[in-house]
């Protein structure tokens, strides 16, 4: 699999398999992509339609389907859940969890959330603005919320005193929605791929919350939107959410990055994560091997 990521936004179209390859048709002709390689697909248009054929054909290759509202946000996804041997087991040991055991990954996922945090302001302002002060800060289960303290910090100097993380809002905040929706959708696969369920979080929890394991595993990654989005807004109009800033953030969250000497994609990424929580479930590891992704 090569984890491409196909957003369908501007035109209808029919979807359909030939032969193992996905076959888009619009106006404009045919287009074929091996389903084996792509890792996300994503439907905005309101006027597409797709047999029963690619959503299993896509699901038994691993490949993540998401479909979009009316404001071209993700509203649902279909994932993968049997492409792991030992499923079961790891769904109950996963269950079975200890909270000391959870509290003290999400303690390593936090430490890492606020050192990418840090990272995207010392690329985009020249200084830390005291997040790297924080991270040592973060105890078991984030017990004094550096979290939070750190968010107050982060989201001012990133886009200017104004700004509050608002899903509603109609400025930065719609990218920054569609690419948290994105890779949401990354991460949730990865999880599937390790053999874990992305209901059964280790912070997040919430009983309408299908994703509350996507969600934990997904903040040290949040940074790669963010500053995506900054250097985006910065030399575009914030206000205009169309084809271009998608094509970005897609492009971004697409990308090759560095994981312990290695270029590899973030859906990879994000299945070794996984893999490696699974190993703290099971106690044979102590921690997460969480990436430094070098923002």
């Amino acid at each position: 699999m090569t984890d491409r990521m196909i957003d369908i936004s501007q035109e209808q179209a029919s979807l359909k398999v030939r032969m193992g390859q996905l076959v888009v048709t619009t106006d404009n002709g045919e287009t074929t992509v091996p389903i084996v390689d792509i890792g996300a697909l994503v439907v905005s248009h309101p006027r597409v339609t797709y047999t029963q054929a690619v959503l299993n054909e896509l699901a038994v290759a691993g490949g993540v389907f998401i479909i979009c509202d009316e404001r071209y946000l993700p509203s649902a996804m279909l994932l993968p859940l049997q492409t792991h041997h030992v499923q079961t087991q790891n769904f109950a040991q996963q269950a079975a969890a200890k909270e000391p055991v959870k509290k003290r990954v999400w303690q390593q996922i936090i430490r890492a959330k606020i050192k990418g945090q840090a990272d995207v302001l010392k690329k985009i302002t020249g200084d830390y603005c005291g997040l790297d002060a924080l991270i040592p800060q973060v105890h078991s289960g984030d017990s004094t919320n550096r979290e939070s303290v750190a968010a107050r910090k982060y989201w001012p100097a990133l886009f200017g005193q104004s700004f509050r993380r608002d899903f509603d809002a109609l400025d930065q905040n719609r990218h920054l929605n569609y690419g948290y929706a994105i890779l949401r959708g990354i991460v949730a696969r990865g999880i599937c791929a390790a053999g874990l369920h992305p209901s059964i979080g280790l912070n997040h929890h919430h009983r309408n919350n299908p994703f509350c394991l996507a969600d934990d595993l997904m903040e040290p990654f949040r940074p790669i939107v963010d500053t995506t989005v900054c250097e985006y807004v910065r030399s575009n109009d914030f206000n205009e959410f169309g084809r271009e800033a998608k094509i970005n953030l897609l492009e971004t969250l697409s990308a090759d990055y560095n994981y312990f000497g290695e270029n590899r994609t973030l859906f990879d990424i994000s299945a070794h994560v996984a893999a490696s929580l699974a190993a703290v479930f099971r106690g044979e590891n102590k921690k997460l091997d969480l990436p430094n992704l070098g923002i």
